[in-house]
């Protein structure tokens, strides 16, 4: 196989995503040529990446690249990286929570991070906003175990739980919980919230786009008009926001809003931007959770009483709760559990450029 070079490469499933996770060491440093090896172990530019290990869907489509810490304060640096299914292109704009949830086992198992008895905390750099997130993993007489008893919406079975603390979950693109400056405003006729929190969203009531907001995934991927009408609104959104001309990048990520129906606090629809997110983007909870405490928000608006405390919102495959905390100096900090599963481990193969 002298054509091939095999690169080091685990994969894992983060909340209700998955990839393969690498370490930073192990491939390109320059961006340009990282990136279009990500694109052939991916097969990206097919729908059914056929020629790669991603699965043919955005949430399956997601590489995560861990190494050392380039921040004080931090234990690790992450990188995450949105592979396109259908283009050959890579998008390293957003994080994900999701992923995120598994980047501290896979920095104890590879001897990033030393692990504790009992529990360990993970301080993860997200290279991707320059924020920190603690990640909190169970290390029972110093071994990390993924078994446990823990579950979420939208995996099946159980796991070992690990716990996300997002301290600075505000502005993390735009340095502006509001980047407009303001709570609400209309878009072509349409109200929505513009805000920055763990990822940029434009947030709307889905009433207003002519849908409940419980609708499955697959029923709005199905409504073309919808879509469209979305895109135009984020297009604009985007612009607004700072970034210019998104028709080609991920974000932001518009999030449709309704009236809950299995005891939640809201219904749940995010977008990644093209399609239903199956469940809910991690980092997509926790801004809606900071939305939800400015009174003035869609969000708000939706929860008049909300100020810190517990918060369900409602997926299409279940539900996702989040706790929303404010510091000693007013600030909020948003906690969510997750889990993940080390599910295979070994080489990506690539073929040799002559």
């Amino acid at each position: 196989m002298d054509d091939l070079i095999r690169i080091p490469c685990v994969l894992m499933r983060g909340g209700t995503s998955k990839g393969p996770f690498f370490l930073s060491s192990d491939l390109p440093a320059d961006p340009a040529a990282r990136d279009l090896l990500l694109i052939e172990i991916m097969g990206a530019g097919h729908p059914l990446q056929i020629d790669g290990i991603g699965g043919g869907n955005t949430l399956s489509s997601k590489v995560a690249i861990v190494g050392p810490a380039t921040r004080a304060g931090a234990d690790v640096d992450y990188l995450f990286a949105q592979v396109a299914v259908e283009t050959r292109s890579v998008d390293t704009a957003p994080n994900c929570g999701n992923m995120l949830s598994a980047v501290g086992p896979f920095a104890i198992a590879a001897g990033l991070v030393q692990a504790g008895l009992g529990e360990t905390t993970v301080r993860v750099h997200n290279l991707n906003t320059g924020t920190i997130i603690e990640a909190r993993v169970g290390t029972p007489g110093g071994d990390l175990r993924f078994q446990g008893g823990a579950a979420i919406d939208g995996v099946p079975g159980q796991a070992a739980p690990v716990y996300l603390a997002f301290r600075e979950a505000v502005g993390a693109k735009t340095g502006r919980f509001l980047p407009t400056g303001a709570a609400q405003e209309i878009i072509e006729g349409i109200p929505v919230s513009l805000v920055d929190g763990a990822t940029p969203v434009i947030i709307a009531r889905a009433e207003t786009f002519g849908v409940t907001g419980r609708e499955p995934a697959t029923m709005l991927d199905a409504n073309h008009d919808l879509k469209a009408r979305l895109e135009s609104v984020r297009r604009i959104a985007g612009a607004r926001m700072g970034f210019g001309d998104v028709s080609g990048s991920v974000l932001p990520k518009p999030v449709l809003i309704g009236q809950p129906a299995a005891g939640g606090d809201l219904a749940v629809r995010y977008f990644t931007p093209h399609s239903c997110h199956s469940s809910l983007a991690t980092t997509g909870a926790v801004t809606l959770a900071l939305a939800a405490t400015l009174p003035d928000s869609i969000v708000g608006s939706a929860l008049p009483e909300f100020r810190q405390g517990d918060l369900t919102w409602e997926h299409p495959t279940g539900a996702m709760g989040v706790r929303v905390e404010r510091g000693a100096d007013g600030s909020p900090a948003v906690f969510v559990m997750r889990t993940c599963r080390r599910l295979f481990e070994g080489a990506a193969l690539v073929r040799r450029q002559n």
